[in-house]
């Protein structure tokens, strides 16, 4: 697909902001946020595919309750890292959970 690349990064934002559940809606719009703009093409793609996975599969390999494949390693480990810098009103880290 030859599509221009402000395209391809409001369909992937679109697509990270409206997910099966909220949990993964506000996960991967964080995520987009911090790293979006900074990912290379070989990643861009990567995470076209990671968005294609099921919810819950993506929640679990964030949460570390299940082993992912290993070709989302790099994509997981920085999703994981922009949800483990949220912070509460507080300043304290919000301990954060899938359903």
């Amino acid at each position: 697909m030859n599509e221009p690349i402000e395209h391809r990064l409001k369909r992937l934002r679109m697509r990270s902001m409206r997910r099966g559940t909220r949990e993964m809606d506000l996960v991967l719009t964080r995520f987009c946020d911090h790293w979006l703009n900074q990912l290379n093409e070989p990643e861009l793609s990567l995470y076209d595919l990671l968005l294609k996975e099921n919810d819950q599969d993506i929640c679990h390999w964030i949460a570390n309750r299940s082993k992912y494949p290993e070709r989302y390693a790099v994509l997981i480990n920085k999703i994981s890292e922009s949800v483990s810098s949220q912070r509460r009103p507080d300043g304290r880290n919000k301990p954060w959970q899938c359903a």
